[in-house]
Formats: C-alpha cells, structure tokens, sequence
C-alpha cells in the first residue's frame, strides 16, 4: 500500500499510547507534530518531529496557542488525539474540581482543538481527526461514573462531527481500546493481568492509527473496538 506522507499533530506524545504512534508514523515517514504538557520527554532530536508544550488543561489559552501552532505549520492535515488521564471511583468520592479536570483533559480540551483546526483542514485535499476513546465509552462501569462519561461524551461528538463533516474531506474516527499496557496504570488500583493476552499493545493503536491513515481517502472508517484476547483484571494491593 502506497502511503502519502501526512503532516500529523499527535497530543500526548511523550509517553504510552501518544508515543507508539508517533514513532510509527515517524518511521514510515510522516512529519510528526508531538505535543506534550513537558516536552523534557522528548530527550532525542529527530528528523521529521518538532515537539510543542502545551497544557489542554488550560482551556483559555488552547485557541490562541492553536492558532499559532498553525501559523508555524499550516501543512498539517491530520491530528491524532491521544492525551488522556484515568482516575476511578465513586462519584462521591469525586471533588469537583477533580469532575472537572477529568473532563476537560479527556473531552473539552479535544473539543476546542477540534474547532480550532477544523476551518484549516476542510481546506485541504484530505485531512483526518482520529480520536483515542476507551472501551469505557461503550459501557458505563462502577466506579467509573465520571470516566465513562468523558469517554461517551467523546464518542457522541465524534459521531455527531462525523456527520457535520460528511460533505467536506475531512474524516472522522474513533478507536476504542480496551486495557493497552502502558503507565497509565501505574497510578490506578487495577491493571491488565500478567497474560500477554491480557491487554493491548500501544504498538497496536500504533499499527491502528497507520492503518486509518493510509486507508483509501474516499472511505471512513468511522469507528473501532480494539479489545485484549482474554479480558482479565488484576487489582492491587496497597
């Protein structure tokens, strides 16, 4: 398969499933765009890649950031969302400030990036914004009432822009994973089990990602589920 090399945005670059897949799309030879909220992450120099720092928790600087980001490489025309935190429990043992951190790192900071991109990349010949959800937007889960909601907030938005943009080339795609192993656990009371069958590779979203993006421009795929072989959850003991 023929790939065209893509000028692509990728958040949350620094670290798991960001990292797999800007790697991948380096090595295929994509200009890779990394954004991370440090970019002391990115300790080598390489071809092909300039890094951003930016905070998607800081909502009212994204627009104007963006804006200067695409000021600097217009030539982007693909953005791969992968910036994402996980926090679980009950709701009341939730704060609100906690609600809304969850909530805007995983759902409205990728909203107004999306806004503020989209203009340009109806303007190109072909543009993508694929979206990294969660098996957790498919089935809300006990101590997950807040996770679960950024994650089908993020999955009807992603359907409801798909629509919006049904007449202009841009496509729109959300992979849902289940556990993938990466650090993303390391903070939580749970993980995959120790079974390689347990859990997802970031190499896998990688190879997910590649696959979208060298897809025919005149298909969508619109949505993917990608899930362990043998589901298995391992709890911690602290």
């Amino acid at each position: 398969m023929h790939m065209i090399k893509r000028t692509v945005l990728v958040t949350g670059a620094s670290s798991g499933i960001g990292r797999a897949i800007a790697r991948k799309l380096l090595q295929q030879g994509h200009h890779v765009i990394g954004v991370s909220r440090d970019c002391r992450k990115f300790i080598r120099q390489m071809n092909n890649f300039n890094s951003v720092q930016l905070d998607l928790s800081q909502l009212n600087e994204l627009p104007k950031k963006i804006g200067e980001l695409q000021q600097i490489h217009p030539e982007i025309d693909a953005v791969v969302f992968s910036a994402g935190m996980g926090q679980f429990g009950s709701l009341e043992e939730f704060s609100f400030a906690q609600i809304e951190a969850l909530m805007t790192i995983n759902f409205t900071s990728q909203v107004f990036l999306s806004r503020a991109l989209l203009p340009a990349l109806k303007r190109k010949a072909n543009s993508d914004l694929i979206f990294i959800g969660s098996e957790a937007a498919l089935k809300g889960s006990r101590r997950g009432t807040i996770y679960c909601a950024s994650k089908f907030a993020l999955r009807g938005f992603t359907q409801a822009l798909r629509e919006e943009c049904s007449k202009s080339r841009v496509r729109v795609c959300l992979i849902n994973p289940g556990m993938v192993k990466t650090a993303f656990f390391e903070q939580l009371t749970f993980e995959p089990g120790d079974d390689e069958s347990n859990s997802i590779l970031p190499e896998d979203l990688a190879d997910t990602v590649s696959y979208i993006l060298g897809s025919r421009s005149q298909m969508v795929i619109d949505e993917i589920n990608l899930s362990p072989l043998n589901k298995v959850v391992k709890f911690k003991k602290f």
